[in-house]
């Protein structure tokens, strides 16, 4: 049987951190979706098409990893995938108390749907995309925060804005 797992988060933008935790993933189950949320709650720098296409540039050579965006309930597009597993990575303690009520509504919901939390390397423990979007807002280096392939396109938003 196919181990499918999905990854949620808004990405924006994706960070070396998501990047980790993808990667990880990705020597754990055969597929792994990368699900770019459309949140109305937020406002984000990055249209979801962007997201998208910024996610599959630096996921494009992890062979069994694909990127979609999603709307609704997580557990109705893990259904969709067929997937039994929600990847949550987990920075710090008070970014599990947030994850731990979202997996136990997503259990209710789904009881075959297990979600996993894997913690973040030491390395991007302190990282976070609000974090990459202060430091670009102000021209300050990006490099080891976000892949080299997208730091341009993060400096460029702030051109525009």
């Amino acid at each position: 049987m196919e181990r499918t797992a999905i990854i949620p988060g808004s990405f924006d933008p994706i960070t070396n951190g998501h990047l980790d935790v993808i990667f990880r993933s990705s020597k754990l189950f055969d597929k792994v979706y990368v699900a770019v949320l459309s949140n109305s709650a937020k406002s984000p720098l990055f249209s979801l098409e962007e997201r998208v296409e910024l996610i599959k540039r630096v996921t494009g050579n992890f062979e069994n990893v694909y990127v979609e965006s999603f709307s609704g309930l997580l557990v109705d597009f893990a259904r969709k995938k067929n997937a039994s597993f929600i990847i949550k990575g987990l920075r710090a303690v008070s970014d599990f108390e947030y994850e731990c009520q979202m997996a136990l509504a997503n259990k209710n919901l789904a009881e075959d749907v297990e979600t996993l939390f894997m913690t973040s390397s030491p390395t991007y423990s302190y990282l976070s995309s609000s974090i990459v979007k202060e430091l670009a807002k102000h021209n300050a280096p990006l490099e080891n925060l976000v892949p080299d392939e997208i730091v341009q396109d993060i400096y460029n938003k702030y051109k525009n804005v």
